[in-house]
């Protein structure tokens, strides 16, 4: 899998804490992130798959692995965007998230769209 001049996805994340849905009596922390996709490259691509990798401070992993985002396989024209909110629990109050994307080229080339690792942290928690 391959990211090139023909095949690229830019992917920036926007991250804030719920603290109404959130325990930390309990070890619930969650956060909502807001992903925003745009193409960058010469060719439309299809959005077919994600892999995010979250972690929390006591070394916790998970992984998740699944079709698409928010049940939609979105289709980006050159220059297009498309942008999705959702949401993590962890039970840290700070913790980090990354992963990739899988994406099909019109052309049918597979290559992965990078999720930069982003922080996960309750407001006052790191300075």
């Amino acid at each position: 899998m391959s990211e090139s001049g023909d095949h690229h996805i830019q992917v920036q994340i926007n991250c804030s804490y719920v603290e109404s849905q959130s325990d930390p009596m309990h070890g619930r922390f969650v956060f909502a992130y807001t992903v925003t996709l745009r193409n960058l490259g010469k060719q439309g691509a299809r959005l077919v798959s994600r892999h995010w990798i979250i972690h929390d401070s006591n070394g916790k992993v998970q992984e998740v692995r699944g079709e698409g985002v928010v049940g939609e396989q979105p289709h980006l024209d050159p220059g297009q965007g498309f942008q999705y909110t959702s949401g993590a629990m962890i039970e840290t109050p700070v913790g980090t998230m990354h992963g990739t994307y899988q994406m099909v080229a019109d052309d049918g080339t597979r290559f992965e769209a990078v999720i930069p690792t982003f922080t996960l942290s309750v407001p006052r928690v790191l300075h």
